[in-house]
C-alpha cells in the first residue's frame, strides 16, 4: 500500500522555525513529484511548494519564498519542508501528496495524499 506519512507539526512563537518530514512507504518518491499543501480553517486548501523527482526542480507560493525550503532525502525516502520566519498566518494543516504524472500541479492533480500534520503560529 502507497502511504505519506507527515510528521514535525506543533506550535511556535511568530518568528520560530519548523520542519516538517513526508516519509513514503510502499513506494521511492524519486518517481513522483511531492507537493506541500496547507489548509486553514475556512480557507480552501493551497499548494505551498512541490519537488519534481529526478533534477528536482522545486516551486513555491508567493507568500513562502525566501522563508520555505523543500527538499527530498532518497536515501530515507523522505520530502522535507524547512519553514523559518513564521508568521501567524502559516497557521494550517500541512499536507503532503504526490503525484503520478510527476506534475507540481494543483492539488486535485494530486493522486496520493498523507493525512496531515498541524502547525500553529501564535505568541
Amino acid at each position: 500500500q502507497l502511504q505519506l506519512v507527515e510528521s514535525g507539526g506543533g506550535s511556535v512563537q511568530p518568528g520560530g522555525s519548523l520542519r516538517l518530514s513526508c516519509a513514503a512507504s510502499g513506494f521511492t518518491l524519486d518517481y513522483y513529484a511531492i507537493g506541500w499543501f496547507r489548509q486553514a480553517p475556512g480557507k480552501e486548501r493551497e499548494g505551498v511548494s512541490c519537488i519534481r523527482p529526478g533534477v528536482g526542480s522545486s516551486y513555491y507560493a508567493d507568500s513562502v519564498k525566501g522563508r520555505f525550503t523543500i527538499s527530498r532525502d532518497n536515501a530515507k525516502n523522505t520530502v522535507y519542508l524547512q519553514m523559518n520566519s513564521l508568521k501567524p498566518e502559516d497557521t494550517a494543516v500541512y499536507y503532503c501528496a504526490a503525484s503520478i504524472r510527476r506534475l507540481c500541479s494543483q492539488a486535485r492533480d494530486m493522486d496520493y495524499w498523507g493525512k496531515g500534520t498541524l502547525v500553529t503560529v501564535s505568541s
